[in-house]
């Protein structure tokens, strides 16, 4: 029973810390765009304010929780630690302890009215935790049956797809603002 309570736990963990991941993002676009526009000071402040009360109250405690439950269910089931895809998983997941991290020094630069890149390239960063959270959630669920080239496959796959709709949705932009 304590492993199923650990599985919730963390799989509300992580529910929670990819909101946030997925948010933010998209919350920096709007930001850089605000300090793009003059006029718009009083927006990139509550944008700020925002990315703030996210990354502290919302994703700091998902993302501890995620990572406690975890290494319970670790030391609870250390098998798990001698199988491949847990070595690829556990990898995957520092990359996204990493894009936290990352995330917050945008907070920082743009506090201080720094653009940490366009809101083009953001655009792109947004996607970043997608292909991780497909990737990881492949992992969970096919362990070992699922071999690294077919992963590889589908993340290429979700890449193109994702910077193709990213491309699209520039152009319909630039075309709704020629108009």
């Amino acid at each position: 029973m304590e492993i199923l309570a650990l599985k919730a736990i963390h799989f509300i963990g992580f529910v929670a810390w990819f909101a946030g991941l997925f948010y933010l993002p998209r919350l920096f676009v709007y930001h850089v765009e605000a300090i793009e526009n003059p006029g718009k000071e009083a927006i990139a402040e509550q944008l700020g304010l925002m990315e703030n009360r996210l990354y502290r109250i919302i994703m700091n405690p998902a993302m501890v929780l995620t990572l406690a439950a975890g290494i319970a269910l670790l030391i609870i089931e250390p098998a798990y630690l001698k199988q491949g895809w847990m070595h690829v998983k556990l990898t995957l997941l520092i990359l996204l302890i990493g894009y936290h991290h990352v995330c917050l020094s945008y907070i920082k630069k743009l506090g201080k009215g720094t653009k940490p890149m366009s809101s083009e390239r953001l655009r792109f960063f947004n996607e970043i935790p997608t292909l991780l959270l497909v990737a990881i959630i492949l992992l969970a669920v096919f362990k070992d049956t699922l071999s690294m080239g077919t992963l590889l496959l589908i993340l290429t796959g979700l890449i193109v797809v994702l910077v193709v709709g990213t491309l699209v949705y520039k152009n319909v932009r630039k075309g709704a603002a020629t108009k």
